[in-house]
């Protein structure tokens, strides 16, 4: 059974002015327990997740930007140059490339803010020298409908319900915070300020129909954003505005806004937009207080991650399907919705959608929650969804990505289904999910730490070196080392502190059972968790040692019996990482014939998979024999087995060597 070991080290505190840069800056939100350290106070050392990090800066960013700016792939970015009249053409790609390209500059400044690259900074400025100048003198910055008005004389705005204007707007906000936090400079956030004022006077003068044309609401984070850069009331005052008037005016399930955000009692339509609201609400209450977006957002969450999320924190069931909302007896109240949540317990495995995006906007939304409560339930669902669902979406080489991820996939599917037949350099229809996994793979560290009036909290682990401020002026430096996900060791070196006490929380995953701690190699008594976190608080000293001992085996998990398809199956797990059986590692075999022992034993072992380093788990199964369908629907029962060594591979690694069958789900022999 491998062991956990968190090693910590006590350092230096200087009184300094409270930072405000986090990535999401709650630090003066009155309603939010908790803030992220500064954008800049992590550096990825050794480990899984700085190996991530060096693929994302050698091969992720690169090529993202070298994409994003071509002119033969991707238009995005030539978009903005012909609306800026930089160069001629018409537009070209989807309505949200101005915000793909936008999250594309979000990926190079979450870089920057670690690398402080010469050439990251100098590439941002060019692009963002001729974002400025397409943009309209009122602030409008929609290349789409520039471009046209340039053409036809048009003046119409926001008129189309399907148009993602405000989703791009959203997407422009986020970037230019972060590059402004990352680089100290205000040339984006100048253009983000003039787009979020042009709104204001827009919705203060539009139609309600117009009002509710706001595709996936990316722009409730960015405006909220906007106000804790800015600490313009007037851009709080918008948001809250923006979240009042929906359901106000004939709206849809796909776009959750049937209803009222306050009336909503389930979680229905498109998972990435359905998420993207949570997290834009979660913001507008950390800044008000609204008790009633909170009973909602409590209600969402309870239904996401108890009735609709899948084990590897995947988000949205459907490809196509109907609301909920509707009622049989009258089929014009029945909508058609896409890429979206189910019913209760409907989590199909073959057909799953799982958007990179969705399952991303659940990072984004738990993130929030996080800092609202300080509660660790919240970084359980990040930390699954960034080992497992999150980067499912990119190869471990940094350049092929998945739109959907599914928990199963076979070539006998007797159906074509969207954005399968394996990983993508570019998904042409729709390549918003590349952008938006690499930022996030950029911005992770991020994710690691918070601070609050009761401390540090340590939301994550992976060797990195965090050098931060505390709520009341303190400096504070860490090193973090550590093997995990796949050992123990965690090795945490402070250089000395104040003698003010200081508490460190420490999170114990809910998939862990057994732990212990010693403070310099003393054993220290169990103690009761405060909303998941270990909390140890006292006056250290320089050269101060916490070893935390978290119990790592690999364990069998099943599911509700209401979820039909997993019925008297099994998931593997280990820690936070999700397995599957992977048809390259079981020659001559089918991957749907392997039946697992409840006594199973896993045995961890090293595995190279393209250029990454995984931890795989092998073990004895067993083989139904003879099991051919051919065409019929049902036959005999076939009871007969064969054992069979098995290798699992992680979740996210799948589909590295080329078009497979794959399970996350098997059938169980008890």
């Amino acid at each position: 059974m491998k062991k956990i070991i968190i090693t910590i080290t006590t350092v230096l505190l200087i009184k300094v002015t409270f930072a405000q840069n986090a990535l999401v800056n709650t630090a003066g939100s009155k309603y939010a327990q908790l803030s992220g350290v500064g954008i800049s106070d992590v550096q990825w050392t050794k480990g899984f997740w700085a190996e991530r990090f060096v693929v994302c800066r050698d091969s992720m960013v690169p090529h993202l930007w070298a994409t994003y700016t071509s002119k033969d792939i991707c238009y995005a970015f030539q978009n903005f140059r012909v609306a800026a009249g930089l160069d001629t053409g018409k537009f070209r790609g989807p309505s949200f490339h101005d915000g793909d390209f936008y999250k594309t500059l979000e990926a190079v400044a979450g870089l920057y803010a670690t690398t402080k690259g010469k050439k990251l900074d100098e590439i941002m400025d060019n692009a963002i020298t001729v974002i400025a100048k397409a943009q309209k003198d009122d602030g409008y910055i929609y290349t789409k409908s520039i471009i046209e008005q340039k053409k036809l004389g048009s003046t119409k705005m926001f008129d189309d319900k399907l148009s993602f204007e405000a989703y791009n707007f959203g997407h422009l906000m986020t970037a230019a915070c972060v590059h402004y936090r990352a680089t100290g400079k205000t040339s984006l956030l100048s253009i983000a300020k003039k787009a979020t004022d042009f709104l204001i006077t827009f919705y203060n003068n539009a139609s309600p129909e117009q009002a509710r044309n706001a595709i996936c609401p990316s722009h409730y984070m960015g405006i909220t954003e906007i106000y804790r850069t800015t600490g313009d009331k007037k851009y709080l005052d918008l948001v809250k505005k923006l979240i009042d008037i929906r359901g106000a005016s004939e709206g849809s399930d796909d776009n959750s806004d049937r209803l009222p955000f306050r009336q909503m009692k389930e979680v229905n339509g498109h998972a990435v937009r359905a998420n993207y609201l949570f997290a834009g609400a979660a913001d507008v209450y950390a800044e008000t207080g609204d008790a009633s977006l909170l009973s909602t957002l409590d209600l969402m969450w309870d239904n996401v991650v108890n009735q609709k999320m899948y084990v590897t924190g995947g988000c949205g069931a459907l490809y196509d399907g109907l609301s909920m909302e509707g009622i049989s007896y009258k089929p014009d109240s029945i909508q058609k919705i896409q890429q979206a949540y189910g019913k209760d317990y409907q989590l199909p495995n073959k057909t799953a959608h799982n958007e990179t995006c969705a399952n991303i906007g659940n990072v984004l939304w738990n993130w929030r929650m996080l800092q609202l409560s300080a509660d660790a339930k919240y970084a359980d669902v990040i930390e699954l969804c960034l080992y497992n669902s999150v980067l499912s979406g990119i190869s471990l080489d940094g350049n092929k990505f998945f739109y959907t991820n599914p928990l199963a996939a076979s070539k006998d599917y007797p159906y074509d289904l969207r954005w399968s037949g394996g990983r993508s350099n570019y998904i042409s229809k729709s390549n918003c999910c590349p952008p938006n996994v690499i930022r996030t793979i950029a911005e992770t560290n991020n994710y690691l730490y918070s601070v609050g009036e009761n401390g540090l909290y340590i939301n994550l682990y992976g060797g990195n070196k965090l050098s931060t401020q505390l709520e009341d002026g303190s400096r504070l430096r860490l090193e973090q080392q550590t093997k995990y996900p796949w050992e123990g060791n965690i090795s945490i070196t402070l250089n000395g502190v104040t003698s003010k006490p200081l508490a460190i929380n420490l999170r114990i995953p809910a998939w862990c059972k057994n732990y212990s701690l010693n403070v310099n190699g003393k054993t220290q008594p169990a103690s009761a968790l405060v909303k998941g976190y270990l909390r140890l608080k006292r006056a250290w000293k320089a050269g101060d040692k916490i070893e935390l001992v978290l119990d790592m085996p690999a364990t069998l998990l099943e599911s509700n019996p209401l979820v039909e398809e997993t019925r008297n199956q099994v998931a593997v797990k280990r820690g936070p990482v999700v397995y599957c059986l992977e048809s390259p590692d079981l020659q001559g075999a089918n991957v749907f014939d392997v039946v697992i022992p409840s006594t199973i034993k896993f045995q961890p072992v090293p595995m190279r998979i393209d250029i990454g380093n995984v931890i795989a788990l092998t073990g004895e199964a067993r083989l139904m024999q003879n099991n051919h369908w051919e065409d019929a629907l049902y036959k005999e029962l076939n009871t007969t087995t064969k054992p069979v060594k098995i290798k699992m591979v992680p979740y996210y690694a799948w589909a590295n060597r080329g078009q497979s069958d794959m399970t996350v789900w098997m059938p169980l022999m008890r």
